[in-house]
């Protein structure tokens, strides 16, 4: 690799089962491109700077940024109520469907249970008929009260755009930002990405069994581009180019429960966070076999996107990333929470019980003086996903941390109460209530 990391994204795709990841960064106002492996194991084509990947779920920094477009046009603001500007819109609680903002939308604060993965077809309207479906999706928490990760959310800020622009989202963010940032290499739809060199996901060391997500996920999801496009993107966004003041954004609006799996607040879109002193911008994304990240540090202007195709991509991006901005920077990333040094008496029984949203069952049971956690998807998804089971190590009170059989990476469970004193587990960015 040229630059900062000479060689080692060879070395930490090997390292990390990786089949092949591509980066770029800016440092000091240039550019560097590098990569390494294969796009897919059975063709063994290789990955070029140019390689097209999904960077999932940072897609909706890219939407968040369409909404914030729309609201400088004066045609929302972000307290205005989702059902101002969507005739019909409705979830299940009547109160959330009158009151639910832009704002709790793009903040994943609106409680809307937010992995509805549904195929409603490849039509222009799916996305209008996703949000059709909303209808019956339940709460997984009151209004406003706490964080949870909501893909629903955002595929309805998606149909906010299609509603004020009078544009399918996938034409609207070609219009609103892909071509006034010239980004050649960003598409949504398989059959513009096959007109590239297009990475297939892995999932235990094979190609996928589905390339990619419905397009209903289109806003939530579906942008495939190479790194230095999404770069691009983030450079619009620290220099100016896309809004007039990107930096509210940046702004945090709420505190995550759990502040050791992605950072400690949310701002609008943006992942906030804190390394070494150095404020952090950031988004990650993952599909079928497939992951991104997306870095911004403000203050010394670098900016850095990886993707990857498989492999333990959480683990590969947290050597990269501690490597590469020590290296640019010399800023250090905070290690990813352990266990302890020494152990801690925590009343754990408390915690046992069963915990389940919208497509995730958690199961906590007490085994061997201890905690396991087992996690299955019970949605759309089902299928792709094998139920997990692992043991879960108290680092306090009430965090936790365990590693999923033959990751490397752990990863961190906070139990906490709402307050009315509803029992919660905050793991993987969502909110999951306890059931029994």
């Amino acid at each position: 690799m040229a630059g900062a990391m000479g060689d080692r994204l060879g070395e930490l795709i090997s390292e990390y089962d990786v089949p092949g990841a591509a980066l770029a960064y800016l440092h000091k106002g240039e550019l560097h491109e590098s990569a390494a492996g294969v796009l897919n194991t059975r063709t063994g084509a290789k990955v070029s700077p140019d390689s097209l990947f999904q960077i999932g779920s940072v897609t909706k920094v890219w939407t968040a940024t369409q909404i914030m477009l729309l609201a400088e046009q004066g045609l929302l603001t972000l307290d205005t109520p989702v059902a101002e500007l969507l005739p019909g819109f409705r979830v299940a609680d009547p109160e959330v469907t009158r009151t639910v903002t832009v704002r709790h939308l793009l903040t994943h604060t609106s409680g809307i249970d937010g992995d509805l993965f549904l195929d409603t077809g490849r039509g222009d309207d799916c996305v209008e008929r996703y949000v059709e479906a909303c209808a019956e999706l339940a709460q997984n928490h009151p209004l406003g009260v706490t964080q949870s990760y909501c893909n629903s959310g955002f595929i309805i800020a998606g149909r906010l755009v299609e509603r004020l622009t009078g544009q399918v989202w996938d034409q609207a963010l070609r219009e609103q930002i892909i071509e006034p940032l010239g980004l050649t290499h960003t598409w949504t739809l398989p059959e513009d990405v096959l007109r590239f060199g297009a990475a297939v996901g892995h999932v235990d060391g094979e190609p996928a069994p589905a390339w990619g997500l419905m397009r209903s996920c289109g806003p939530a999801g579906l942008i495939t581009a190479r790194p230095a496009d999404a770069v691009a993107f983030a450079r619009a966004h620290l220099e100016g180019g896309l809004l007039k003041d990107p930096r509210a954004m940046w702004e945090p609006q709420v505190e995550l429960p759990n502040p050791h799996t992605l950072g400690r607040h949310w701002g609008l879109g943006w992942i906030l966070d804190e390394w070494d002193g150095h404020r952090v911008v950031s988004h990650g994304g993952n599909t079928i076999g497939q992951s991104a990240m997306l870095w911004m540090l403000p203050d010394t202007g670098t900016i850095a996107c990886a993707v990857v195709n498989g492999g333990h991509s959480a683990a590969f991006m947290q050597a990269l990333s501690t490597e590469l901005f020590r290296d640019l920077d010399g800023v250090a990333v905070p290690p990813v929470l352990g266990p302890p040094e020494q152990p801690v008496e925590v009343d754990e029984s408390r915690f046992a019980g069963v915990y389940e949203r919208v497509g995730a069952r958690i199961t906590v049971a007490e085994r061997d003086g201890g905690l396991s956690l087992r996690m299955e998807s019970t949605g759309a998804l089902k299928v792709l996903d094998e139920p997990v089971t692992f043991d879960l190590t108290a680092v306090d009170e009430v965090t936790f941390v365990g590693r999923m059989p033959g990751d490397p990476q752990w990863l961190s469970a906070v139990f906490y109460e709402l307050a009315d004193g509803s029992p919660y587990v905050h793991l993987g960015a969502r909110a999951t209530p306890k059931i029994s």
